[in-house]
């Protein structure tokens, strides 16, 4: 039923391109009044009613011509499988799970391996697709070790023997080794990548234990060690830099928090370490609050317990602990009479403060994720996939519009919370687009414009075979047109394209589209390539 219903409806959407088409071409001069008429808004998509395109045609990927679904679904392979599968190299493109990929097969040995992908029995209509990319350093033609599966989804043959398809990513892999079978074919042996399970903090894990106003001055506490807890809490996998940095979670946190964590830091590393870590909004702190005359709690305690580990001292080597204690207290007090900690003895006490936990739980994460997307993207939303924290980083890596080097270093990351964290990072960062060879700026943030349905970003074929991931733009500067514009093969039915250079180093980065009937809102836009777009710096 459900493949009815989309055929359904891609049968009305074809309708709408074919009455587009029908129409006689008609690429006007845009007049200066055009540009008041569309507005964009910091999320980059149009904020006023001109906008008239269906942005559901593009995902559609018509140019392609008349295409049969397989109706073949495969089940989800267990992490850690290896097996053969036909392989993809393509250049300036990532494929993430869920994603999209449109292919125009015309070479003989990519025929060959769809023709294998067809026929095999182990993982029918799947092949591996792989980013082929060139070394910055000798222009050698590189290899990812890290790709993903797609299923054949869509097939025709055409009567020239080349073949167009629609397949949708499934899951990541590591490429082991490559070869080239007896039919010209490109084959790899992989291994599926075993993804981990969305984190959530533990229901105890903070403010289960007494305040601090409860301690006794006098009774021994065993309170857990700063370094122990990190030991137990997966920060095992060689990438503990979070562990004692605040980062971009820092604005979140209350003063008392913010103390409590400072405390906790230098009690297990030393001031020192800390002084170094320190940011501005901590400096800020430090300004508003002053050292208050009494003290508090966790004074006293640090004094009981600081005259337990002297005593201790002086019973295993007489006098050496008290020479210890001394070096220790001094070091304390140096510290401790920069801060008022008087507002601490109402902290909850916990293994680590409980922004410690957010930082790495998945679901907190991805609400922070599809806030932020709303913000910088802001369609299509990513709210119904909140609940689904490895959805939803995926679907963001897919659609983030950055550079092609960018996504694969998301598509490489594992772990859920480690790619939910960097894409934050990204969508923090994004404002800038340049072309990667000379640097010259070319967009920016609010020039973005959402013309389909999967997203600022998607996958294109053209007739050559070539797959371009395009990102879209309202507005573009120092770019020049080439030759006139034609609405041949267009990705965007209702738009004709155009060539776009760079006017600086006179890169191909991308097209020019311009609309093909005078009620068509916007009446142009830009599509830039992923592949000429220059890194982001971290």
């Amino acid at each position: 039923m459900d493949d009815e219903r989309i055929l359904e409806r891609e049968r009305y959407q074809i309708e709408q391109i074919l009455q587009l088409e029908s129409e006689e071409l008609q690429v006007e001069e845009e007049e200066s009044s055009d540009d008041d008429d569309v507005q964009t808004n910091s999320g980059g998509t149009s904020a006023s009613v001109q906008f008239t395109y269906d942005t559901s045609l593009a995902a559609l990927h018509s140019y392609l011509g008349e295409v049969e679904y397989t109706h073949n679904r495969l089940a989800f392979l267990d992490g850690g499988a290896v097996l053969t599968l036909p392989l993809f190299y393509l250049e300036g493109v990532v494929l993430f799970p869920e994603a999209r990929l449109p292919l125009r097969v015309i070479l003989p040995n990519f025929i060959a391996a769809v023709e294998r992908a067809l026929r095999q029995v182990d993982a029918p209509y799947s092949i591996g697709v792989v980013r082929l990319y060139r070394d910055p350093n000798n222009g050698k033609i590189k290899f990812a070790t890290t790709g993903t599966t797609a299923e054949i989804r869509q097939y025709r043959r055409l009567v020239d023997g080349s073949v167009n398809i629609v397949a949708r990513g499934q899951q990541r892999f590591h490429l082991r080794r490559r070869w080239i079978d007896g039919d010209g074919a490109p084959c790899g042996e992989v291994q599926i990548i075993k993804e981990d399970l969305p984190l959530r903090t533990p229901r105890d894990a903070v403010g289960k234990l007494a305040p601090l106003r409860n301690l006794r001055i006098g009774s021994v506490l065993q309170m857990p060690s700063l370094y122990d807890s990190h030991n137990q809490h997966s920060w095992n996998d060689g990438n503990d830099s979070d562990a004692i940095s605040e980062g971009s979670f820092d604005s979140e946190l209350s003063s008392a928090e913010r103390m409590l964590h400072r405390a906790a830091l230098v009690s297990s590393y030393g001031s020192d370490l800390v002084e170094e870590s320190l940011s501005s909004d901590d400096e800020k702190i430090e300004r508003d609050l002053e050292l208050q005359t009494g003290r508090s709690h966790l004074d006293n305690y640090e004094g009981f317990m600081h005259a337990e580990y002297s005593k201790r001292n002086e019973e295993t080597s007489p006098g050496v602990g008290k020479r210890a204690l001394l070096e220790k207290q001094s070091s304390r007090r140096v510290g401790w009479r920069k801060y008022s900690i008087g507002h601490l003895h109402y902290s909850p006490r916990a293994f680590w403060p409980s922004w410690v936990y957010h930082m790495y739980d998945s679901y907190i994460l991805a609400q922070r994720a599809a806030d932020r997307w709303k913000h910088v993207v802001r369609a299509p939303s990513m709210d119904g996939l909140v609940r689904k924290p490895d959805l939803l980083s995926f679907h963001i890596a897919s659609k983030i519009p950055v550079s092609e080097s960018t996504r694969q270093e998301l598509l490489e990351i594992d772990g859920i919370s480690y790619r939910l964290r960097r894409e934050i990072e990204l969508l923090e960062s994004l404002d800038r687009i340049r072309c990667k060879t000379c640097q010259t700026l070319i967009a920016r943030r609010s020039d973005m414009l959402v013309m389909s349905t999967e997203g600022p970003l998607g996958a294109y074929a053209n007739p050559h075979g070539f797959v371009h991931e395009v990102t879209t733009l309202l507005k573009a500067n120092g770019l020049a047109i080439k030759g006139l514009p034609s609405k041949e093969y267009s990705w965007f039915p209702g738009y004709a394209w155009s060539i776009a250079d760079c006017a600086t180093c006179e890169t191909h980065v991308g097209w020019l589209f311009t609309a093909t009937r005078k009620k068509l809102k916007p009446r142009s836009f830009w599509g830039i390539r992923s592949s000429q777009v220059a890194d982001e710096t971290r």
